[in-house]
């Protein structure tokens, strides 16, 4: 019996780095599918892959900068979910620039984004996890921990989706749900790669934490015995001999 055999899943962000990751991890492990992303060609190369280890996986386009877009996949979940197990957020935008200059429309965007359109989702899906002792994941990131220059509104984002984590789980925990944050260092993606530009260094994914490294820390997560629960994982990339050494 594969871990989550039964239950269903929702990822956002699936169509890419860590989503794609997460939401292939949960289909070798038996789980339905319900992916969103914003490219919907990717989004349905991921989908026909993970269509080879379970059996249903649906998946919808969904602008997550767009809030009547967001409220159009509301509707559309309202008629498709029968139930619901896991929640993982993945979506997540980044803008770049100093606080002195950068436009606040690119500080709307990101909240929009990172904290407005999470909430939105989990507040509607919250009666489908609880009838189910569901459980919730963020994947926030390490600028919660440390903010360098250039990613202040991001991190801002960052701070509140975590104050709402932490919040819900105090919420929902007594219901059964459980709720957990992912702090994710530089990790190999698209967005990384376009970090690594904004910054004018080279992109060295190899050096990197690797989506299915995340992946695999959320899915041992979500499988422990109900008994505990983990809150928050802070993951880093390994710094190895041959990487400290430049090569």
């Amino acid at each position: 019996m594969r871990a989550f055999e039964g239950q269903v899943a929702i990822v956002t962000g699936a169509s890419s780095g860590i989503g794609r990751a997460v939401a292939l991890a949960l289909g070798r492990e038996g789980a339905a599918l319900v992916l969103l992303g914003q490219d919907m060609s990717r989004l349905a190369a991921v989908a026909e892959e993970a269509s080879a280890h379970t059996d249903r996986v649906i998946h919808h386009q969904a602008d997550f900068t767009n809030e009547t877009q967001v409220r159009s996949l509301i509707e559309r979940l309202t008629d498709e979910l029968e139930a619901l197990d896991m929640l993982v957020h993945c979506a997540g935008l980044i803008l770049m620039g100093a606080i002195e200059t950068a436009p606040v429309e690119d500080l709307d965007r990101q909240f929009q984004v990172n904290v407005r359109s999470p909430f939105m989702l989990t507040q509607f899906l919250l009666p489908y996890l609880r009838a189910r002792k569901g459980q919730i994941v963020f994947v926030n990131s390490s600028a919660v921990q440390r903010a360098k220059a250039n990613v202040g509104q991001y991190a801002a984002t960052k701070h509140a989706l975590r104050g709402i984590a932490d919040s819900l789980r105090e919420e929902v925990n007594p219901q059964g749900v459980r709720v957990l944050s992912v702090y994710p260092g530089r990790t190999a993606t698209p967005m990384q790669e376009k970090i690594s530009g904004f910054e004018g260094r080279a992109y060295e994914p190899h050096n990197l934490l690797q989506p299915d490294d995340v992946a695999a820390a959320v899915v041992q997560a979500l499988r422990i015995p109900r008994s505990a629960e983990i809150t928050d994982i802070h993951i880093r990339p390994h710094r190895r001999a041959d990487a400290a050494a430049g090569q």
